[in-house]
């Protein structure tokens, strides 16, 4: 099957609708607890409002910050990211209780694309565990020959519905909506940087990697 393209308009229509659906719920959630505070006099109520905006707000702005880096710019052409920047805003998406996240990775400079890559995978690694679980994420390399592993781990862990299709720039449909724009992205962003990504499970366990192609 043949690697298909999306015309540009096509592609930031389904990342910006990718990325509003990511922050309406929190964004949401503050609306909710602002309408709790006008109307409820009640002190207990107040505090549990307080208490949804404030956590709601740092999702918000994880998730924004997040997205600047695995969809933005976040630079001029070329440009080299911190990895340890990269681990920040990937921690920051893991604020729960509901997944473990680990990062190893020396503290280099390396070329945006393939931040934008690993962070990508960050995305898919987490939709590997829908009920929860652990990620851990392992750098190794320098800049040039830098390659990812993931690991995500817990109960019915699976690799996500059409993403090696998607990721590959094949989608079983030969369409790509907003739902699926993510892997698909990712495996854009891969090309683009020369890395080739591999998916593999084991009970429940998943592995993603990203090689130089």
């Amino acid at each position: 099957m043949a690697t298909i393209t999306l015309d540009s308009l096509d592609l930031a229509a389904l990342l910006c609708s990718r990325v509003c659906h990511d922050v309406i719920s929190p964004v949401g959630a503050i609306i909710n607890g602002l309408e709790v505070l006008e109307d409820d006099n009640d002190a207990s109520m107040r505090d549990f409002a307080l208490e949804l905006i404030g956590k709601s707000a740092k999702q918000a702005s994880a998730r924004l910050q997040f997205a600047r880096l695995a969809f933005g710019a976040a630079g001029s052409a070329g440009a080299s990211i911190d990895l340890g920047d990269a681990e920040a805003v990937a921690r920051g998406m893991f604020q729960d209780d509901k997944v473990a996240f680990s990062w190893t990775s020396p503290r280099l400079l390396f070329p945006k694309n393939k931040v934008k890559l690993l962070l990508n995978l960050v995305m898919t690694a987490t939709s590997a565990i829908p009920r929860g679980g652990s990620i851990a994420v392992t750098v190794t390399g320098d800049a040039e020959t830098g390659a990812f592993t993931l690991v995500s781990k817990g109960l019915n862990a699976r690799i996500p519905a059409h993403a090696e299709a998607l990721i590959a720039g094949e989608p079983e449909s030969g369409t790509v909506d907003a739902h699926g724009v993510q892997p698909f992205y990712a495996g854009m962003v891969a090309r683009a940087c020369g890395m080739k990504v591999s998916f593999g499970i084991e009970g429940d366990e998943v592995t993603i990697r990203a090689v130089s192609a």
